[in-house]
This record gives structure tokens, sequence and C-alpha cells, in this order.
């Protein structure tokens, strides 16, 4: 199911969106906001999961894992 929602963006923005569509890098406007959504999501539990682990303490069985994964930008799609 889905739900159509009004969203009010800058000007620079919507061009943005629109340059996108008209170099067939998307499809529509909504399946860009969808993808930056989807990412944001996904930045939010990776920031919350970094936060428990945190606060849970040093797990040195983690630690390589952790540098590995330290190495690349957080919103990789």
């Amino acid at each position: 199911m889905t739900t159509q929602i009004a969203v009010r963006l800058p000007d620079d923005m919507v061009e943005f969106l629109d340059q996108l569509v008209a170099e067939g890098r998307a499809s529509s406007r909504a399946s860009v906001i969808e993808r930056a959504l989807a990412r944001e999501i996904r930045w939010e539990i990776a920031a919350r999961d970094a936060a428990i682990l945190s606060e849970a303490g040093a797990d040195t069985d983690m630690d390589d894992l952790a540098n590995y994964a330290a190495r690349f930008p957080p919103d990789v799609a």
C-alpha cells in the first residue's frame, strides 16, 4: 500500500529532481524522493545501532568488522 502526500520543496531541489528524471537517472520525482528517504531510514537505523553498541562497551570480536565498515560512507545504497 502507498499513501500520496504533498511536500513543499525549494525550487532548486525540484530542479534537481527534474534534472535526474530528464537524464534518465530516475523514473520520476517520487522515485528520487523514495530512494533518498530509504537512505535516510538506513542511516538512522545505523546510527541507532552504533549508539547501542557504543553504550554496550568494547567488544573485541567486532573490532575488525567495525574498522572495515568505518572505511565506507554510511549512505551506501
